[in-house]
């Protein structure tokens, strides 16, 4: 990868982010994630697939419903909207090339502004993506996934593809046209739909069926639109249970699931999920990436993590080795990512200000994950915990338990059988042991 500054550097005085290793006192250095370093049958870099978030990395300044934004970021204020775009995509790509990332992601808003009108809008789109096409060329760098913002317009408060107008419907439908096709230009390897806004606040003006239908039929829309241009990719629905939606359609895995069965989606669509939405519907991270595995529908997944006394969406960096090694032994257990990756869902916090503190964000998280990785590999290689989770199913293998599996049992034998045996057993679950299993590895 080819470190690309534009004719302004922006991060002056840092260059690119070496790994030295553990024992190194360096802020600017990598203490745990080596790129090339082999971890199994692939490098770091090859399981991990790290993607860098332009909407909170070179957007994010700062502001919350409390406060006015604290972060004056240089590539921000050029008054010309174009001059911006591009100031902001020379600033992504010298921070991600740095960084050493092979990735990015982004709404179409993100990388340029919208405009007063959609012609317009489409107009500086098409320019800041002939823009970012030279900026990937000149680096190294690909798209991992780009999206279309549907839930910021004040023309979205009541849902995109579920709107109750259907001339918002066909506002979204272009965006989402213009965003597929800019992934295409751009050699995207997915496309992702996060429904923000896809939801209600109330039943008592809600027609939930009819919004279902509209967003099913969307979707249809979307993907054929994208095959028939050559999008070879896949289609990501990103789950989330609420905010700002009461409820959003897009709730968690198995409710986007069973979404994706009913309307016939379930070829084309995959699921990108983030860690802080599990939190918000009251899951664990590692139970939404098991319910996606299971049905064979985890893409993608949005890194970072919630604050546990908070109710709502904080997206922090992730730092928690134990929980993301968790996460790993899913993830690696079902062969890994395949076009999907690690996408830096997450901000620096509100009064970390300098332009320094998005390099040690983001170091900490790739050093995390990179922990959590090798603690992954170590686990699956020593096996222990693979023969002792297996152990606990050993009554299905053979036998009766066999048969049962297998579906030639009936109710009425199952209570002969029953009766023949007797009271079970009763046989320890070994919670402590399995958790001092993660312990001694991570």
């Amino acid at each position: 990868m080819k470190i690309t500054v534009g004719n302004k550097e922006f991060f002056k005085g840092i260059g690119a982010i070496p790994y030295e290793g553990k024992g190194s006192d360096n802020p600017l250095s990598f203490k745990y994630y080596d790129a090339r370093k082999k971890v199994g049958k692939k490098t770091m870099e090859e399981h991990l697939r790290f993607a860098i978030a332009h909407w909170h990395s070179f957007c994010g300044t700062g502001g919350d419903p409390f406060g006015l934004p604290t972060k004056i970021f240089p590539w921000l204020v050029n008054a010309d909207p174009i001059q911006r775009a591009k100031d902001k995509m020379d600033a992504a790509f010298e921070f991600i090339t740095k960084i050493g990332a092979p990735f990015y992601c982004f709404h179409d808003y993100d990388i340029v502004d919208e405009a007063p009108t959609l012609a317009q809008s489409e107009k500086r789109l098409e320019t800041i993506v002939a823009y970012a096409k030279q900026k990937q060329k000149a680096s190294g760098v690909k798209l991992l996934w780009g999206t279309a913002n549907l839930f910021s317009n004040p023309r979205y408060m009541n849902g995109a593809a579920t709107n109750p107008d259907f001339n918002v419907v066909c506002h979204a439908a272009s965006q989402v046209k213009n965003a597929i096709d800019a992934t295409v230009e751009l050699g995207g390897s997915n496309y992702v739909f996060w429904g923000g806004r896809e939801g209600y606040l109330s039943l008592l003006n809600t027609n939930m069926k009819r919004e279902l239908d509209h967003l099913a039929r969307f979707l249809h829309m979307a993907k054929d639109y994208g095959r028939k241009i050559g999008f070879k990719g896949c289609f990501l629905i990103e789950p989330k249970p609420m905010e700002p939606s009461k409820h959003q359609y897009d709730f968690d895995s198995a409710t986007v699931i069973s979404f994706l069965r009913q309307y016939d989606l379930m070829e084309d669509f995959k699921l990108n999920l983030e860690v802080n939405h599990a939190t918000l519907a009251h899951h664990t991270f590692q139970h939404e990436l098991q319910v996606a595995v299971d049905a064979g529908v985890l893409g993608s997944m949005d890194a970072n993590r919630g604050d546990y006394q908070n109710g709502w969406d904080t997206d922090q960096f992730p730092n928690n080795v134990y929980e993301l090694t968790e996460a790993l032994l899913v993830i690696l257990e079902s062969g890994g990512f395949k076009t999907g990756g690690v996408n830096f869902d997450a901000k620096t916090r509100r009064n970390s200000t300098d332009l320094a503190d998005i390099f040690h964000a983001h170091i900490g998280g790739m050093d995390t994950f990179a922990r959590a990785l090798l603690a992954t590999d170590a686990i699956l290689e020593d096996g222990e915990y693979l023969e002792a989770r297996k152990q606990r199913y050993a009554s299905f293998d053979s036998g009766k338990g066999r048969q049962f599996e297998q579906g030639k049992l009936s109710m009425v034998e199952l209570r002969e059988l029953a009766h023949k045996n007797g009271e079970p057993e009763q046989i320890s679950g070994r919670q402590e042991y399995f958790e001092n299993i993660l312990s001694r590895f991570v």
